[in-house]
């Protein structure tokens, strides 16, 4: 073997026989160091994953009420388009017009649109759909209108323009003859963006914050660490002081486990049902989460310190 080689293993040696000598109060100060670090480290991770998952489980529940707008805006459009059927088969459109059930039904679709607009999960594209919508809402309006007012010249061509801007049907892709989004009539854009805000509301929902496999390691990483320092301390005590480890040790492992799992589960929980609160993310939850981390680490500094004051004060 090289020199290099030997002055590596030599060093490993060392390192590990001056390991093997360290006082055992010394070890269970470090051990102390890393329990506490740990609380702290599920503290302040608990602060972090509460407050981005509060916020993203808050931007979802926006979106979801903006499909749900957008769902009833499509069904206010197909209302209009009912109302615009029934003046045209009376045969008095010159006389009574569009009639005020389509006027209503074409007002609440432009309100509902513009509700869905401040949950919008996708971005400016999103916001441009919405856009194109509500101009495909002003232009079928304005074809009813001038087909009521031109009844006489244009006749029914005129109504059906104004019928075909509520119900025309998607575009196909010549390739594929997938129906193209967004090149169909009112009905199918509102549908449209309906989907394409639910593909959005996914996004949201899988995202980090509120994925469970990085919650998880985020929340109860610190805990696998502070079992394994836990651990540790139970051999030292058992080998150097033939005592049992501190309950007290134990009872601040389950506080710190249970902040982390607790926050884990009702995260992901809040993730699932958008049409509740975010417990975990609410003042008193978090009080009492800090409350319960504050003790915990008070009940590992207790936990140490008999085993380190028999070295400090030794008995006679």
């Amino acid at each position: 073997m090289s020199r290099d080689g030997w002055s590596l293993r030599d060093a490993v040696t060392r390192r590990r026989d001056r390991l093997r000598g360290t006082h055992p109060t010394t070890v269970l100060r470090w051990l102390r160091a890393g329990v506490l670090a740990m609380v702290l480290a599920t503290a302040l991770l608990y602060l972090l994953v509460s407050a981005q998952a509060g916020r993203q489980i808050t931007a979802a529940k926006r979106t979801d009420a903006a499909i749900r707008n957008l769902g009833d805006a499509r069904e206010e459009a197909a209302r209009a388009n009912t109302a615009l059927e029934n003046a045209a088969g009376t045969g008095e459109v010159a006389l009574i017009g569009t009639g005020t059930e389509f006027a209503n039904a074409t007002a609440r679709v432009n309100s509902l649109v513009t509700s869905a607009t401040e949950g919008n999960a996708d971005g400016q594209q999103g916001l441009i759909q919405i856009q194109f919508v509500q101009g495909q809402l002003t232009t079928s309006v304005q074809l009813a209108n001038t087909a009521v007012r031109d009844y006489d010249r244009s006749g029914p061509a005129g109504l059906k323009a104004a019928h075909q801007a509520l119900t025309a049907p998607r575009e196909q892709d010549r390739v594929t003859k997938r129906p193209i989004p967004y090149t169909g009539g009112l009905l199918n854009s509102l549908a449209d963006l309906q989907q394409q805000q639910r593909d959005a509301l996914g996004r949201q929902q899988n995202s980090n914050w509120l994925d469970p496999a990085h919650v998880w390691a985020l929340l109860v990483g610190p805990v696998v660490v502070m079992l394994l320092c836990v651990l540790a301390t139970a051999d030292v005590v058992a080998r150097s002081f033939r005592r049992y480890v501190s309950p007290r040790l134990l009872l601040a492992l389950l506080a710190t486990a249970a902040v982390g799992v607790t926050t884990s589960v009702l995260c992901r929980y809040a993730a699932g049902r958008l049409t509740g609160h975010t417990p975990f993310a609410a003042p008193w939850t978090t009080a009492l989460a800090l409350a319960l981390l504050a003790a915990a680490g008070v009940l590992a500094w207790l936990a140490y310190r008999p085993r380190l004051a028999e070295y400090r004060f030794p008995r006679s």
